[in-house]
């Protein structure tokens, strides 16, 4: 039998993403109050936004992000600490996100595991990260975008990560922002 290979999709090679998430159905605050400060991201029904979720890697660092708020804002960091792997609510009749085409036995859906890093003193409106000229092709940024999980570049992930610092660091653990600038592969990486 061959080996299984996991296709990386184009543009998710920075091992970096943004999560949006309505603060009244799941906040930054949920996540921290979660057990283990953990949660499955699940409900996402759409296909590149799956896509994303399937190339997602343990160890990957995720924003997140505060969608329909006032204002809407990046306000902490995740991390991916369990693969995709089936999203159960699909199959569920009772669950509001069920999928009556979705079949079990080769499931459509998938979700991860986040856990929450930190979350920011200061939340990073979207007007803010809209000025800043390095983020100009950030999919977040992108006119008419609304999928709810995001890669983010490198690059662009070390500019959040420095307007951050800016406006206060982060309200969990201020020692999770010196290793930030460490690799220009893994900024803004927690301490264990």
């Amino acid at each position: 039998m061959g080996r299984k290979t996991t296709r990386r999709i184009p543009g998710a090679e920075s091992r970096f993403w943004l999560v949006k998430s309505e603060p009244s159905a799941f906040s930054i605050d949920d996540l921290g109050k979660a057990s283990g400060q953990t949660t499955c991201w699940d409900g996402v029904r759409n296909y590149q936004a799956r896509n994303y979720l399937r190339a997602m890697r343990v160890g990957d660092q995720v924003l997140f992000y505060h969608s329909s708020a006032d204002p809407t804002a990046v306000v902490g960091v995740a991390e991916v600490v369990r693969e995709a792997y089936p999203d159960p609510t699909a199959f569920d009749p009772a669950h509001k996100h069920y999928d009556p085409k979705s079949d079990p036995a080769k499931p459509t859906w998938d979700m991860v595991d986040l856990r929450l890093v930190h979350r920011l003193v200061e939340p990073l409106p979207l007007d803010l990260l809209r000025r800043q000229p390095g983020l100009k092709h950030m999919e977040l940024l992108r006119k008419g975008s609304r999928l709810s999980v995001q890669p983010v570049r490198a690059r662009e992930w070390e500019i959040i990560s420095s307007l951050a610092e800016q406006a206060g660091g982060v309200r969990d653990s201020p020692s999770r922002m010196t290793e930030r600038r460490a690799s220009s592969t893994q900024p803004w990486r927690g301490r264990s």
